[in-house]
C-alpha cells in the first residue's frame, strides 16, 4: 500500500511512538471479549475502545467495559462514527464481507480474523484497502496466537520461500492425539474433544480439512506468493483413522497428523490438506493436543518453524490486537503485508511424489496379497513391505501395505480397482507416507 493512513491525523502521537486511534468491535463471543479485555487492561493508551457491535446487546453487556462504550446492534452506528480501525471476530461470509467493504470505503482499517473471508475474498478485498489508503490486517486468521502471518511477510522477507507445511487445526490435532495416546476410537475421541469444546458440535469444517484448507490458501498467498482459491486444494477427512494405524505407523518410526502442505515447483503448487504418516524425529511428529505448527522452508534461510497455541479466546485475541497496534503505530501503508502485489497464479496439484502407506480390512482368505500385488504392479507401483498385527479376527483382519516412492495418482489409479474387490471390509486407507 501507498499514501498515509487516516491514522496520521487521529490525535496526538502517543508516548511509543504510535498514533492515537479509536476502535470499534464488530463481535463479542470469545475472541472478541478477549480483544475487549486486553484493550482495557494493559496500558495501551492509545487505543481507544468505542462501540462493539453483537446480536442482543442487552445479553452481552459486561460491566467491566468503560461505561463510555456504545454497545450497539446497528452496523451504521460504527461506520458513520470517528472510529479509525473495525475489528471483526464475528465470523462468516455475509454480511461479514459487505460490512468490511463498508468499513474500507468509509476510511477505515480492518483487522480480522476471518479465515474464510480472507481465503476466498483476501485478494479483493487488500486492493480496496490499497485503494482507499486504509490497511486491512488478517494475522489472527491462521494459527491464532503464533504470529505466523508477519513471520512469512516481515521476518523470512528476505528469502524465498517455496515450501509452506503444518498442522494448522487443533481440533484434528486434538483428535489424533487422543487416539494415539488413549486407544480410543475417532468417534470417542471426537465426542471428548466436543466435550472440551475444541470441536464444534458440527465437525465437519475442522475433521474434513476445510477450515485447515482456507489456512494454507492463506499461507500460500503470503508466503509464496501463490494466488489459490481454497476449493483448488485437496482436503481429506481423518475419520477413517483408527487406533491400529497409529500402532502401523509406530512400526514404521511414525506417527500420523493432519498436514497441510504447500510446495511450489515452477508453475505447479503442489497442495494438499490430509492426514499422512509423519516421522517420530519431525517437529510435526512432536505437536500435540490443540497446537499448531507451521514450517516455512526458503531458498537462503533453510526451515523456521512457528509453533504455539492456535486457537482459544486470548491467544487469538493477542495476534487481533498485535494487528492493531501493527496500524496504529504505522506511519506508512506500505509497511502492511496486504499490499505485497500476488506475484503467481500455478496450477494446483495433489500429485505428490511419496511413499504410501495402504491400510486394508478383509475378511481372510488364499490369494489376497498376489490380487493386490498384481493390481498395483500392472500401474507400475513397487511394494516396500507388508505388515499385520497377529491375533486379529479373520472375518476383520487389518494389514499395511507399503509402497515405494510413487505419484499419488497412480496410487488412485490402483485404488479405484482394488475397493472393488470382494474381499475387502471397508475400503483401504490411503496416506501419504512425508
Amino acid at each position: 500500500m501507498t499514501g498515509t493512513s487516516k491514522l496520521a491525523s487521529t490525535g496526538n502521537r502517543a508516548a511509543d511512538g504510535a498514533q492515537n486511534c479509536n476502535v470499534a468491535l464488530v463481535g463479542f463471543g470469545t475472541v472478541g471479549s478477549s480483544v475487549a479485555r486486553i484493550l482495557c487492561e494493559r496500558s495501551n493508551t492509545h487505543l481507544h475502545l468505542t462501540h462493539v457491535l453483537n446480536r442482543n446487546v442487552a445479553r452481552k453487556k459486561v460491566d467491566w467495559l468503560p461505561s463510555s462504550v456504545q454497545w450497539t446492534e446497528n452496523i451504521d452506528d460504527v461506520l458513520s462514527s470517528d472510529v479509525d480501525i473495525v475489528v471483526e471476530v464475528m465470523g462468516g461470509l455475509q454480511p461479514t464481507e459487505d460490512w468490511i467493504r463498508r468499513a474500507l470505503a468509509s476510511g477505515k482499517s480492518v483487522v480480522t480474523a476471518n479465515k474464510q473471508l480472507i481465503a476466498h475474498c483476501g485478494p479483493e478485498l487488500i486492493s480496496m484497502a490499497r485503494r482507499m489508503n486504509q490497511q486491512i490486517e488478517f494475522g489472527a486468521s491462521v494459527a491464532g496466537g503464533v504470529p505466523v502471518i508477519s513471520g512469512l511477510h516481515e521476518g523470512l522477507a528476505g528469502d524465498e520461500l517455496f515450501k509452506i507445511c503444518g498442522i494448522l487445526n487443533g481440533t484434528c490435532n486434538y483428535i489424533l492425539s487422543q487416539i494415539e495416546s488413549n486407544g480410543v476410537s475417532f468417534a470417542t475421541a471426537l465426542r471428548e474433544a466436543q466435550k472440551l469444546g475444541f470441536a464444534e458440535a458440527d465437525p465437519t469444517e475442522d475433521i474434513d480439512g476445510l477450515d485447515a484448507r482456507a489456512k494454507l490458501a492463506i499461507l500460500a498467498r503470503v508466503g509464496l506468493h501463490c494466488n489459490v482459491k481454497p476449493g483448488s486444494i485437496v482436503a481429506r477427512s481423518i475419520s477413517a483413522i483408527d487406533t491400529v494405524d497409529f500402532e502401523y505407523a509406530n512400526q514404521l518410526g511414525c506417527t500420523i497428523r493432519q498436514i497441510s502442505w504447500a510446495e511450489l515447483k515452477g508453475d505447479e503448487l503442489f497442495a494438499a490438506v490430509q492426514p499422512a504418516l509423519v516421522e517420530l524425529s519431525s517437529p510435526l511428529a512432536r505437536v500435540e493436543g490443540s497446537q499448531n505448527l507451521v514450517m516455512a522452508t526458503g531458498t537462503y534461510g533453510g526451515e523456521t518453524v512457528f509453533g504455539g497455541h492456535g486457537a482459544g479466546g486470548h491467544p487469538t485475541a493477542v495476534a487481533v490486537v498485535s494487528d492493531i497496534l501493527a496500524i496504529a503505530r504505522a506511519k506508512q501503508a506500505a509497511k502492511s503485508y496486504a499490499g505485497q502485489p500476488v506475484e503467481k497464479t500455478p496450477t494446483v496439484t495433489a500429485d505428490f511424489t511419496t511413499k504410501h502407506y495402504l491400510r486394508f480390512l478383509v475378511k481372510d482368505r488364499p490369494g489376497i496379497i498376489a490380487s493386490l500385488a498384481t493390481i498395483l504392479s500392472q500401474c507400475g507401483i513397487n511394494i516396500d513391505s507388508v505388515l499385520q498385527k497377529p491375533g486379529c479376527p479373520k472375518s476383520h483382519l487389518p494389514f499395511l501395505i507399503t509402497l515405494e516412492e510413487c505419484k499419488a495418482a497412480l496410487v488412485e489409479q490402483a485404488l479405484r480397482q482394488i475397493n472393488s474387490l470382494d474381499f475387502l471390509v471397508q475400503p483401504c486407507l490411503h496416506l501419504p507416507i512425508l
